[in-house]
């Protein structure tokens, strides 16, 4: 592939990914809940979704896509139902100060890197970018394995730096509050977002 095309993707990947959503809403309001512990493991099973449906728009296979629409279906509705559990577990949570520094419970890796690939999975925003507007962007009908191996790598790098740009800016803001009634609200306004995230990919 051309330097231009891969550029012209990734601007296009930067500005999709960037724009608020319910991928970007699961992780900032995951972080704000329970810091960085597990960012990294659901962040990259969010990234695996993206490349997935990638693979899904390189390989022509909308089609099939539409042809397994309940096992979508069923995806999706299974990330909608994590990130209502994670709403309920957030909203919930005992309103007491503590040390934001200290480590949360530690939570499976596997368990996260599934959650976030679940929830981009059933993601509509994503399923629009790769089968419908990355063919007005890219020529997949000529890309070769190199031009596969150079999308997956420019992919893996824009969503890197917008997620981490995204986890950094929701650690800090977590990091302002100290206070009983500060981490309740916290508690409280993360489950909303993380509800509203859930709401965004059920009813789309």
């Amino acid at each position: 592939m051309t330097l231009a095309s891969l550029m012209v993707f990734a601007a296009a990947l930067f500005v999709a990914a960037a724009s608020p959503g319910p991928g970007i809403a699961a992780i900032v309001a995951r972080v704000l809940g329970r810091g960085m512990s597990g960012a990294f493991a659901f962040t990259a099973g969010i990234a695996l979704g993206d490349i997935v449906w990638l693979t899904v728009a390189v390989m022509g296979l909308a089609a099939l896509a539409e042809v397994f629409h309940g096992v979508f279906v069923a995806v999706k509705y299974a990330g909608a139902a994590y990130l209502l559990y994670m709403a309920w577990k957030m909203w919930s949570a005992p309103a007491v100060a503590r040390d934001l520094a200290e480590a949360p419970p530690r939570e499976h890796p596997g368990k996260l890197f599934l959650a976030g690939l679940s929830v981009t999975m059933g993601n509509p925003k994503v399923m629009v970018f790769y089968l419908a507007l990355l063919p007005n962007i890219i020529d997949l009908r000529g890309l070769t394995a190199l031009g596969y191996a150079e999308l997956v790598g420019v992919t893996a790098s824009v969503l890197a730096v917008v997620f981490a740009g995204y986890i950094l800016l929701a650690a800090r803001a977590r990091s302002l509050f100290t206070s009983a009634r500060a981490v309740r609200n916290m508690n409280r306004g993360t489950g909303i977002v993380m509800a509203g995230a859930a709401a965004m990919i059920a009813t789309r």
